[in-house]
C-alpha cells in the first residue's frame, strides 16, 4: 500500500511538472528561465501604476495626483481629471459634479474623449469630473461630499458599475487602503480612518500565494476559471460578500442629504456582453442601486438599453476597449445622459 500511495504521489507531480512546463512553454520560453512569485510581481506592477496616478488621502484612501500628465489623461491642479473645453459651451456659475469610479473618469479615452467632456456643450455647463479609478461606491459617496463643499456644484452626476458595491466590501483595494462603511445602530459607521499609507506588497501575500504563486498552471487555470483577480490583486475584505449590496441604499440616502440635484447613472464593464450569467447578476445589483436612487428622490439612468443596442449593431469592438467603453461608448454615455438632464431639469435653470 505504501509503495502504490508513493507511485501515485509520484505520478501526480510528474503530471503536474509536466504541465507547468507546458503552460510555461504556451507563454513563451522566457517563462522557463523566469520562477518568480507571478503574484507578487502584479501586484508590485500594480502598485507602480496607482502611485503614479495617485495619491495617499487619508479620507478618502488615494485621489487622483494633481498636476499628473501624460499624453491622454491629465489632472488639473486639483486632482480632477482634465475636462478640456468643447464648442458651444457656455461656462456657468455652478458646474456639474462628476464622482463615480473608472467609468466616471474615463479610462482607456482621452482627455476630450471622456462622457463628461462631452456632455459639456450638449448641457452648456462646465462638468467638473471628480472620478476615480478604482473606486467602490463608498468612496464615491464621500468623494461627493467632500468636492461638493469645496467646488459648490448645480448637481451632481454619480456613475457606478456593480463592482463597485464589492469593492465597497474592502479595506484594501489594489493594493491601497480604503475607508468602509458598517451597518451600526440602523445607520453608517464609517471605518478605517485616517486611511493607513499602502502597504508593502510582499507583506500583503497569503501562504498559499507565497507557496504557490510562482505557478504559470495555477494561473493559467484561475485566468480560465475567472477567478485570477480574486488571487493575484491585493484586495482585502472587511465584510462578507453580498454585504456591499445592503449599503447600497445608506449611501445613496446619504448622497441624497447633501440636498443636490442628483442622477445616479449605471454603467456596464464589456464582460457583460461576454457572459450571460455574469450579466445577469451585474444588471441585478445594478438595478438595486437605481431603486435606491429612485427611492431617496434622486433622479436614475440605466445605460444598459442604449450600450446593449449599439454592441448589437456594431459589435463589442467598436464600443469598447479592454475593459472600459472607448470613444463611441462614451459618445452613447454623454447622448444618454446629456438628455436625461435636459429631460430632468437637472440643473434647474
Amino acid at each position: 500500500m505504501i509503495g502504490r500511495l508513493a507511485l501515485i504521489l509520484v505520478s501526480v507531480a510528474v503530471g503536474l511538472g509536466l504541465l507547468e512546463l507546458g503552460c510555461r512553454l504556451v507563454r513563451g520560453p522566457a517563462s522557463l528561465l523566469d520562477w518568480s512569485n507571478i503574484v507578487l510581481a502584479e501586484r508590485r506592477a500594480t502598485r507602480s501604476v496607482t502611485d503614479s496616478r495617485m495619491i495617499h488621502d487619508a479620507e478618502l484612501g488615494f485621489v487622483g495626483r494633481p498636476g499628473y500628465a501624460s499624453r491622454g489623461t491629465n489632472n488639473d491642479s486639483k486632482g480632477y481629471r482634465v475636462a478640456p473645453a468643447q464648442e458651444g459651451m457656455t461656462r456657468a456659475d455652478k458646474p456639474i459634479l462628476v464622482v463615480g469610479d473608472s467609468y466616471a473618469q474615463g479610462d482607456e479615452v482621452e482627455d476630450d474623449e471622456t462622457w463628461a467632456a462631452l456632455v459639456q456643450p450638449l448641457v452648456q455647463r462646465r462638468l467638473i469630473n471628480a472620478g476615480v479609478s478604482g473606486y467602490g461606491l463608498d468612496q464615491a459617496v464621500l468623494r461627493a461630499e467632500r468636492s461638493a463643499a469645496d467646488e459648490r456644484p448645480a448637481a451632481i452626476v454619480l456613475i457606478f458599475i456593480a463592482e463597485d458595491l464589492r469593492r465597497s466590501e474592502m479595506k484594501r483595494v489594489w493594493g491601497a487602503e480604503k475607508p468602509y462603511f458598517e451597518l451600526h445602530d440602523g445607520g453608517l459607521a464609517l471605518r478605517n480612518v485616517p486611511v493607513a499609507q499602502p502597504p508593502d506588497p510582499a507583506s500583503t501575500l497569503d501562504t498559499w500565494q507565497t507557496l504557490l504563486g510562482w505557478s504559470v498552471l495555477i494561473d493559467t487555470i484561475l485566468r480560465h476559471k475567472g477567478w485570477q483577480y480574486e488571487w493575484s490583486i491585493d484586495h482585502a475584505r472587511a465584510m462578507p460578500r453580498g454585504a456591499g449590496e445592503m449599503l447600497a441604499c445608506p449611501l445613496i440616502d446619504r448622497l441624497a442629504g447633501l440636498g443636490l440635484p442628483t442622477l445616479v447613472v449605471a454603467a456596464y464593464d464589456p464582460y457583460v456582453w461576454k457572459d450571460a450569467e455574469y450579466a445577469k447578476d451585474q444588471r441585478r445589483l445594478s438595478r438595486v442601486v437605481l431603486a435606491c436612487a429612485d427611492r431617496a428622490g434622486l433622479a436614475s439612468l440605466d445605460l444598459f438599453p442604449a450600450m446593449d443596442s449599439a454592441v448589437e449593431t456594431f459589435g463589442p469592438a467598436a464600443i469598447f476597449r479592454s475593459s472600459h467603453p472607448g470613444p463611441a461608448g462614451h459618445r452613447i454615455a454623454a447622448e444618454q445622459i446629456a438628455a436625461t438632464l435636459a429631460r430632468l431639469h437637472i440643473p434647474p435653470r
